[in-house]
């Protein structure tokens, strides 16, 4: 396979199998994004939406993720930016890099679980009220 430069968003509630190259899965039911890796590669990168991991944003024709997404388990280890529906790729991390990012972003989850944050369905759910009539 060849690398991906955009992704496209495609809002589901469950993940097709198999996934199809260049496009982000969106799963607002289950707080959960899903791509095959930008490389190229074929392996499934899931990302879930919390506080503590990764959020989207969506203006309504492209979609950005955030922090960046580092494959560090996959063989490829890539490492990217999805901003604005397009892929930007970053430098290779060290494996002493690939530990620290791990382990804080272990901490940030543990820490965010700890103090009760809210997920992202609650904040969705605490914003919106239905219409009175």
């Amino acid at each position: 396979m060849t690398p991906v430069n955009n992704l496209r968003p495609v809002f589901i509630e469950t993940f097709p199998t198999p996934m199809e190259p260049a496009i982000l899965y969106v799963s607002i039911p289950y707080g959960t994004c899903g791509h095959l890796c930008a490389c190229g590669c074929g392996h499934e990168v899931i990302t879930p939406l919390s506080p503590a991991q990764w959020s989207i944003t969506y203006d309504g024709e492209s979609i950005s993720l955030a922090p960046s997404i580092g494959n560090w388990a996959l063989p490829c280890q890539a490492h990217y930016w999805i901003r604005q529906g397009k892929v930007h790729w970053s430098r290779r991390y060290s494996s002493v890099e690939i530990a620290e990012n791990r382990e804080r972003d272990r901490r940030h989850l543990i820490d965010a679980v700890s103090e009760g944050k809210p997920g992202l369905l609650s904040r969705l759910r605490q914003r919106w009220r239905p219409p009175r009539r």
